[in-house]
């Protein structure tokens, strides 16, 4: 078992473990920890816990130091260099006549790497474009081509629930999200009405499908003949939410009656 934190770099970034060493490290305070990028500020969002092997990625890096306001302070600065060296970048690209988007950029901690985050339809060649940014900002640069999920969760906004992205504001990892999901819970199949900002499948059809999966499984298939309190017929349609069978009965014909789930037995 190894004694960890949980600290994230973004708001509603990845949680990565550390070793607290010997720091009295609580939550919501912020740390200084080594990473594959190099020296970074993260906030502490889990507190100190045992877990096993398989959840860490060995060697456990440990946390350096508990932040201070002076290291507070370096993140603000990098943060308005940031947004100097974004307008830089875009000059840059219309310059170059590149056929991509910038999306975001980013100084590590320490100011070793620039990383500049852009969406393109295709492949780019960027090559000469680091070069130009190389000479400007005399430090490593990194140019990374994301997808258009990622460049919702960077800029934020709001959905159609209208309540702010849940990318942007808690979800840490994006999960597969297939038209399967929006089909098992009766909902509209038009695009507009399923999409996300990011012109995807909403991420929200993942919440609530292993419920909906697991009353389906209870609930007798489609085309099965019943008997009900109102007599026999036959499924033609159930509603997981509600917990309700569509049933079209024998005797009285008619448009199919909804029915409660416990009214209906499998004949």
């Amino acid at each position: 078992m190894y004694n960890v934190i949980g600290v994230r770099f973004k708001k509603a970034g990845k949680i990565y473990y550390f070793d607290p060493a010997q720091h009295p490290v609580d939550t919501e305070q912020h740390v200084i920890v080594e990473t594959a990028r190099g020296i970074e500020y993260g906030k502490v969002v889990v507190g100190q816990k045992q877990v096993g092997e398989s959840d860490v990625v060995l060697p456990l890096k440990k946390v350096i130091r508990i932040a201070g306001s002076a290291d507070a302070k370096a993140v603000e600065e990098n943060k308005l260099a940031a947004k100097k060296a974004f307008g830089t970048c875009v000059d840059k690209i219309h310059n170059h006549k590149l056929k991509m988007k910038l999306v975001d950029v980013e100084f590590t901690f320490d100011r070793n790497k620039i990383i500049f985050y852009f969406t393109a339809e295709g492949r780019v060649d960027f090559r000469e474009l680091v070069k130009d940014l190389a000479s400007v900002f005399r430090t490593r640069i990194e140019l990374r081509q994301i997808g258009v999920r990622d460049e919702a969760k960077m800029l934020g906004g709001i959905g159609p629930c209208g309540r702010i992205l849940c990318c942007s504001s808690w979800l840490g990892d994006f999960e597969p999200v297939s038209i399967k999901m929006a089909k098992d819970q009766n909902l509209s199949l038009n695009p507009t009405k399923i999409s996300g900002l990011c012109g995807r499948l909403m991420c929200c059809l993942k919440y609530e499908h292993d419920n909906y999966e697991s009353i389906r499984e209870e609930m007798p298939a489609i085309g099965r003949v019943v008997v009900t309190s109102h007599g026999e017929g036959k499924v033609t349609g159930i509603n997981a939410s509600s917990r309700s069978v569509y049933v079209q009965l024998f005797d009285t014909g008619g448009r199919p009656k909804e029915l409660p789930y416990d009214d209906v037995v499998l004949k």
